[in-house]
């Protein structure tokens, strides 16, 4: 089982992408999920955590411009990220919360630059 994020790019500062997490194989959705980061030489970060009750969470650099959301099925998981920054250049991964290392997948890349 994976879960596969896809919708990464490049875009210039104040874009905006949405990423998808598509969950491969017998995923059991009963799991709080998250989207996680890791920038070049930096250790992996959860930036977005949306649990099965429907609450969500975000880290400080993240707040008020990524939104976390997932479809009726618990199997595909959304992030929409407004107001991108260079600092949030970085692969993207979704996986649960705490995270399952049965469940990395590849990860999808997000370049901000201008």
């Amino acid at each position: 089982v994976q879960l596969q994020a896809s919708g990464g790019g490049s875009v210039e500062p104040g874009g905006t992408l949405r990423l998808t997490c598509t969950a491969f194989g017998s995923f059991v959705s009963i799991n709080d999920l998250g989207w996680y980061r890791q920038a070049p030489g930096k250790q992996r970060e959860l930036v977005a955590a949306l649990t099965i009750g429907g609450a969500t969470n975000y880290g400080d650099s993240v707040q008020d411009r990524f939104t976390i959301s997932r479809d009726s099925t618990w199997k595909t998981v959304y992030l929409q990220m407004n107001s991108l920054k260079p600092e949030d250049t970085a692969v993207y991964y979704c996986n649960t919360v705490p995270a399952d290392r049965n469940f990395w997948g590849r990860g999808t890349e997000v370049t901000v630059s201008s």
